[in-house]
């Protein structure tokens, strides 16, 4: 029996969902001189833990049962990250008078085994561990980028020099041979976007440098290699001077951005810089082309409609409301993209533009000369659009030219920084905008939030005490289908894979443009958009909820909740 069959047989044991896609993958892998094991796996396909048993009884090896505990201090001193992370290969301290406990979860990587038994001199045993397992391991002992930092402290401690530093890279490629600044910084990068980050931040602390990753929404510690402080000065000035910023500004914030590409396709790094106590503070916000599909929206039937109906609208305002980070730019993308037919000139400013949308012409801000969005806004106008979208409404005159352009017969999308949907009225007001300017011109509020979504794999039913979810408001046939995150291998134990909208739909409805017109408190417009179908933000989130999208938890993270009692199991 050849490796492949046997391969696929134990795919097929652990219980692999699409075995055509188990065996494309190692096909693949076999042509390119890969670990077929290694590319299985990263289907996602088959249960990792199964499979490492399976293949270890198939094998007689034995199998790593429980948590792995944390590399200490001197084995990863012995142990060095360019053995371990090449070729992933886990140690464990082991009891003593026993063997080195080596876990792998590739058998048959000769090139692992040749390589440690060219350095280990003392006895080990081989064991077998989840892939997810042997790679999270190595990233808390050893850290992001350790195996560059071996090579650079061999070297005798130079982390970059200016010529290295000033190298331009425009790929984050797996085989960069350079043991440098560059090298490190690509692998921080690009980790970050195989673990589906959309913000990395780079934070000096008083002695150390920490690096955390924002993945769905969450911050996450990252783990570094010892002594990266002593190189923080070169990695900060290698992002600056990627980023075209100046390396001798450091009292000052800066804005810049890297363009590169990643598995094929391009992504925009926007980069902010902070000068603090400790040092500059990096945060790098990742951006990449994404599909705008307005059935991915997550929409249900009721607001689907009403969003139809508005994007069928000939002219008025639309607004998106909701802090930063709640995925307005997506929504505004995703309408203009459901827009974009050969009959309509489709027109925006933008700061920046984070995504291209082919036939929509699409402006970035530059106050340096003088281009803002109200400057940009005016010049849209005299160029004969059918819809306009305006990347955020800052001020009184760029939203006075949006609500002119509104009454002269323009579709127009902005956003605004709100808590919910009404909240939006009372921002115009406030701004100095005429209420019957806001009433006449704009059709609908949207407010927003972003939710986890479940993870698929690891989901189980949700047990919730009664005088629980009755503080919550949450319908209690709606909680009777609720599911709890757990955490899997999968998900890297979150519990959640990805992110979904929930929303909250105002319509300006006549009734609605009077009392605005008049003056109306927030609470008497709240309690007549209620009256005329409004959904609150918590109320969609309950239908996420009862849908399996999402758990309870989730929608009462990100809206408000009138209790803080906790959930009894």
């Amino acid at each position: 029996m050849s490796l492949t069959t046997a391969l696929l047989d134990l795919a097929k044991q652990a219980g692999a969902k699409d075995m055509p896609t188990c065996t494309k993958a190692m096909a693949e892998a076999a042509v390119e001189q890969r670990s077929m094991v290694n590319a299985l796996l990263e289907t996602g396909q088959v249960d990792e833990k199964v499979f490492a048993q399976k293949l270890g009884e198939s094998l007689g090896l034995p199998v790593w049962q429980g948590e792995i505990p944390p590399i200490p201090a001197p084995l990863r001193d012995k142990f060095p990250a360019k053995l371990a992370l090449r070729h992933r290969l886990l140690p464990v301290t082991p009891a003593e008078g026993d063997p080195l406990p080596v876990l792998c979860f590739d058998p048959f990587d000769h090139l692992a085994r040749q390589a440690l038994a060219g350095f280990w001199t003392g006895e080990c045993k081989w064991m077998l561990a989840p892939r997810r397992a042997v790679l999270d391991g190595l990233r808390g002992g050893y850290g992001v980028g350790a195996e560059t930092f071996d090579e650079i402290l061999e070297g005798g401690g130079d982390f970059a020099s200016a010529n290295d530093l000033e190298q331009e890279t425009t790929v984050l490629d797996e085989n960069d041979s350079e043991a440098s600044v560059i090298k490190f910084v690509n692998q921080v990068i690009r980790e970050a976007l195989q673990e589906r980050a959309t913000d990395i931040h780079i934070e000096p602390l008083e002695d150390d440098l920490q690096i955390r990753y924002r993945i769905d929404g969450v911050l996450r510690n990252i783990p570094v290699p010892p002594r990266i402080k002593l190189f923080q000065a070169s990695l900060i000035s290698r992002i600056k001077i990627m980023a075209h910023l100046d390396i001798a500004e450091r009292r000052l914030p800066q804005d810049g951005r890297i363009n590169l590409e990643f598995e094929g396709r391009p992504i925009d790094v926007r980069i902010a810089t902070i000068p603090s106590v400790t040092g500059e503070s990096i945060s790098l916000r990742l951006l990449g082309q994404q599909r705008f599909d307005f059935e991915q929206m997550g929409l249900g039937a009721a607001h689907s409609e009403m969003v139809r109906g508005l994007l069928a609208l000939p002219n008025g305002i639309v607004l998106i409301t909701g802090p930063t980070g709640s995925g307005k730019s997506t929504t505004l993308y995703t309408f203009l993209a459901s827009l974009n037919t050969k009959d309509r000139r489709i027109v925006t400013i933008e700061d920046p533009v984070e995504n291209k949308i082919p036939g929509v012409v699409q402006i970035a801000v530059k106050p340096e000369i003088n281009l803002t969005f109200a400057a940009g806004l005016r010049s849209i106008l005299r160029g004969d659009p059918n819809v306009v979208m305006v990347g955020e409404m800052r001020d009184v005159e760029t939203t006075e030219i949006a609500i002119r352009a509104a009454l002269t017969g323009h579709l127009v999308f902005s956003t605004l920084h709100t808590n919910d949907a009404i909240g939006g009225i009372t921002r115009l007001v406030d701004m100095g905008i005429e209420p019957f300017l806001v009433g006449s011109s704009v059709r609908a509020f949207v407010a927003q939030r972003l939710v986890r979504v479940l993870c698929p794999w690891c989901c189980e039913p949700g047990q919730y005490s009664e005088t629980y979810l009755r503080d919550i408001k949450i319908p209690l046939e709606k909680a009777a289908t609720a599911y709890r995150a757990v955490g899997c291998d999968r998900c890297r134990q979150t519990g959640y894979q990805g992110r979904r909208a929930i929303f909250e739909i105002c319509l300006v409805t006549p009734q609605l443009q009077e009392m605005i017109t008049a003056k109306a408190t927030n609470a008497a417009l709240k309690e007549m958009a209620k009256s005329q179908g409004m959904r609150n933000l918590r109320d969609d989130g309950w239908d996420k909820v009862a849908e399996g999208t999402t758990t309870i938890e989730e929608v009462v993270r990100v809206t408000v909740v009138e209790s803080n009692r906790n959930p009894g199991a």
